[in-house]
């Protein structure tokens, strides 16, 4: 589906949007692809042909994730011992799981303070 409504599949460009609503989020290129950091952490990146993206998930709780949606979820041999886990975008349910996925490693990058201010951007931009 596309569009700009409810069921539409998410795109790079709304990775970028998602990710640029934060508070105090700043886009900065790195190894020659767009990355997201807050207060100066990494928390977000655009690897290769921009069909993944890359955000922060603990490797404990990493490991489940890819097991039950290993079609969504996965990580690449050269990042294993990373704290990090890849997304597909044409995986994914909808805006709204993207916008839960960018927000949740945001989170995990912010400082205590700024994430009690915290109010999640709209998926669809409205």
């Amino acid at each position: 589906m596309s569009g700009p409504g409810p069921g539409r599949r998410p795109g790079p460009d709304d990775v970028r949007r998602l990710a640029l609503a934060l508070p105090r989020t700043k886009e900065v290129e790195a190894w020659a692809m767009p990355t997201f950091r807050v207060a100066g952490k990494m928390f977000l990146t655009m690897p290769d042909d921009q069909s993944s993206f890359a955000v922060r998930c603990p490797r404990l709780e990493r490991g489940e994730l890819i097991a039950a949606e290993p079609g969504k979820f996965w990580v690449p041999p050269h990042e294993a011992a990373s704290n990090w886990v890849r997304a597909r975008l044409a995986a994914l349910d909808d805006m709204t799981e993207l916008r839960d996925i960018v927000t949740d490693s945001w989170q995990q990058a912010a400082p205590p303070r700024l994430r009690e201010t915290l109010v999640p951007p709209d998926p669809y931009g409205s």
